[in-house]
C-alpha cells in the first residue's frame, strides 16, 4: 500500500504526517525513536486527510481546537490498539498516570506494558500520549522529547503543579 506523507512545521518542530486516502496513519517527530513502519511505501503527496490534519493541527497549536475529528488507523497489536483507543478519552487539559491508564483498560497490573504501548503510539498529539505522566506527577518519556511534551501540556493548561514536572 502506498501511503502519502507531508512535512509540516509546528511549534514542537517539524512533523511528518502520513495518510492513505481514508485515514491518518502516523505522525512522526524529527526526534522519533521508532522508525516508520515496515511495508509502507511512503511517497510525498497531498490528499484530503493530510490537508485536514494540517488544518486541525494548526488550530490546535493556535489554541482554537481542543478535540480532533480525523479518521485514524493506528496499526499495532490488539493490546496497543486498546491503549491507544483509551488515550483518546483523556480530556484536553488533563493528565492521567500510566497506572490510571492501565486501570481504565481493565489491566491495573500492566503499567509497564501500557507505558511501552504508549511509547509506540503512531499518532501522537491526536491520540494524546503526551497527557500520560508518572504517578508522582513527573514527566516521562515522549517520542517528541520532554520539551515538546512540556510545551503540549502547557498549551493545554495541564501542567502538573509539583517540582518534579519543572525539573524534567
Amino acid at each position: 500500500m502506498t501511503i502519502l506523507h507531508a512535512r509540516i512545521a509546528s511549534p514542537v518542530g517539524p512533523l511528518l504526517l502520513s495518510a492513505d486516502e481514508d485515514h491518518l496513519r502516523g505522525i512522526w517527530f524529527s526526534t522519533s525513536r521508532h522508525p516508520l513502519p515496515d511495508g509502507c511505501a511512503l511517497r510525498e503527496g497531498d490528499n484530503a486527510i493530510l490537508r485536514q490534519t494540517t488544518h486541525q493541527l494548526a488550530a490546535y497549536f493556535d489554541g482554537t481546537l481542543q478535540c480532533f475529528d480525523l479518521p485514524l488507523l493506528a496499526v499495532g497489536t490488539p493490546f496497543q490498539r486498546t491503549v491507544w483507543s483509551m488515550l483518546a478519552h483523556i480530556p484536553y487539559g488533563e493528565t492521567w498516570s500510566y497506572a490510571e491508564l492501565a486501570g481504565r483498560i481493565g489491566k491495573p497490573e500492566a503499567v509497564r506494558a501500557v507505558g511501552a504501548a504508549n511509547g509506540r503510539n503512531p499518532i501522537p498529539i491526536i491520540l494524546p500520549c503526551h497527557r500520560v505522566i508518572g504517578k508522582d506527577g513527573s514527566l516521562t518519556g515522549f517520542g517528541g522529547g520532554l520539551p515538546a511534551k512540556r510545551f503540549l501540556l502547557e498549551l493545554e493548561g495541564a501542567c502538573p503543579k509539583d517540582d518534579l514536572f519543572r525539573r524534567a
